[in-house]
């Protein structure tokens, strides 16, 4: 299996999409991308309501990812928990997929002895540590959202000290949604490290809209623009190695 790169986009929200395309489907679409899409739903004292958490729980379905309804002042956890079970999550389906090429259809892990199983666990885990994450951070800061920023900031400096044990190589990119003038603005570009988002959600204005679904799509962009930068300033071995993917 090669080791190239894991894929997130790690969407925090805590309302319904209410403008443009259908984020369910962009979100199957980023699935077919190699992308996947983690959804954090952040409540306080309000209760999200039955239909925004079926949209959350979808869009992660469709995304192959992970999603958690979390109240704010338990979001720091909640991020490292979401972010890391889908890693895992992605891993497991890729070696998976492996394995029933080698074992044939009809084979998965759970057919393994138990010892083959604990086997291919560590191979999982150990993966999970070396692979390279990118991880797109996309920001609901909706009117509804504003008392929640700062508890959102505070979440992803710990998602980034959290990964830095990691052997693998972390990059994080950071985008708010609705934007000013765009459907997503960008607070930071692709960084190994969100040390610098230090009064970034105190300068944010919230907006009334959420257009999550086209805030998805430009996300994907994103991906698409980082993978031929860095392909420009690779070698061809290396080169070679990232566009793998998995």
């Amino acid at each position: 299996m090669s080791k190239g790169t894991l894929k997130q986009i790690l969407l925090l929200t805590d309302g319904h999409s209410n403008q443009g395309e259908d984020p369910i489907a962009i979100a199957a679409f980023a699935k077919e991308q190699g992308i996947t899409v983690n959804v954090i739903g952040i409540v306080d004292e309000n209760h999200l309501s039955e239909q925004g958490i079926e949209e959350i729980e979808a869009i992660a379905m469709a995304g192959n990812g992970v999603s958690q309804i979390v109240y704010a002042k338990q979001l720091a956890q909640t991020v490292q928990m979401v972010t890391r079970k889908a890693m895992t999550q992605t891993i497991h389906g890729v070696v998976n997929k492996e394995l029933s090429q080698i074992l044939g259809q009809n084979q998965e892990m759970e057919d393994l002895s138990p010892t083959k199983r604990g086997q291919v666990m560590e191979v999982v885990d150990e993966l999970g540590e070396t692979m390279n994450l990118d991880v797109l951070i996309l920001v609901d800061t909706s009117a509804s959202m504003k008392n929640k920023l700062p508890m959102v900031q505070e979440a992803l400096t710990d998602l980034s000290i959290s990964l830095t044990s990691r052997m693998g190589a972390n990059r994080f990119s950071l985008y708010s949604f609705p934007g000013k003038r765009k459907d997503i603005d960008k607070l930071l570009d692709w960084s190994p490290q969100l040390n610098s988002l230090t009064g970034i959600f105190q300068k944010l204005s919230s907006g009334g809209i959420t257009p999550t679904g086209p805030a998805l799509k430009v996300a994907l962009q994103k991906f698409t623009k980082s993978n031929s930068r860095r392909s420009l300033m690779a070698g061809d071995d290396e080169e070679q190695l990232l566009e793998k993917g998995m």
